[in-house]
């Protein structure tokens, strides 16, 4: 029994980093459909967001048939509670990938704006954090996954900046078209706040699946001394 338990959870750990990696491919693609102004490239992803839904539901019933036939506990149990946990933040992830997909559709009926916006150093930073997220899950990293943890705060500062930045030129600005571009640039960044946030929980639930530790709530302080 416990050998077919095994068997079955290194099968969902395959598919989870299968679906991690998917994950990452579409974030660094719907970034650079927006910065390259690639309307072609935005559809496509658009079109094949029903992957990652139909991988998230696969996985999901995944676990729930391991948690019904072998019942599992202690680490298996963790691993099997923390799976189900990072595929709903990956399947969101794709959600939001759409999203910004959508508003880069949208940007690139519009003129370029003068104003200065760097998404890129955001999305950078976005992507390292996933990347370093799923990175911990392979390697079962668990100073690797809090090191994602306190690299948060750095993109929710850029999405603080990149609101008050347009809030500032909205105000100074009568062309209407242009507005409204900036505030498809605006979502993005949200978008991308959110994604970041989402990566964060990934590395919460490796945290736990590893040590049995739940750290979300806590302090920084708290977080870096486990």
């Amino acid at each position: 029994m416990q050998y077919r338990l095994q068997r079955e959870i290194d099968k969902l750990k395959q598919s989870i980093l299968t679906l991690g990696a998917l994950v990452e491919e579409r974030v660094n693609d719907a970034v650079l459909a927006v910065t390259e102004r690639d309307t072609g490239l935005a559809r496509r992803l658009l079109e094949s967001d029903y992957e990652i839904d139909e991988m998230e539901v696969d996985l999901e019933e995944e676990c729930l048939k391991l948690l019904a036939l072998h019942q599992p506990v202690a680490t298996d149990l963790r691993f099997i509670i923390a799976t189900m946990k990072i595929n709903n933040d990956l399947e969101r992830i794709g959600d939001l990938v759409a999203n910004i997909c959508e508003r880069g559709l949208s940007i690139t009926a519009i003129p370029k704006t003068k104003v200065q916006f760097n998404l890129a150093e955001m999305s950078q930073q976005v992507k390292r954090m996933l990347k370093m997220s799923l990175d911990a899950l392979v390697k079962m990293d668990t100073h690797l996954a809090r090191e994602v943890c306190t690299l948060d705060d750095s993109v929710d500062e850029m999405n603080r900046e990149m609101y008050a930045k347009v809030e500032k030129e909205i105000s100074l600005e009568t062309d209407q078209k242009k507005v409204g571009q900036m505030m498809h640039l605006l979502s993005i960044s949200r978008h991308l706040e959110r994604i970041a946030d989402l990566t964060t929980n990934i590395s919460e639930d490796v945290i736990y699946m590893i040590e049995g530790w739940i750290i979300r709530h806590k302090s920084d302080e708290y977080i870096n001394k486990q």
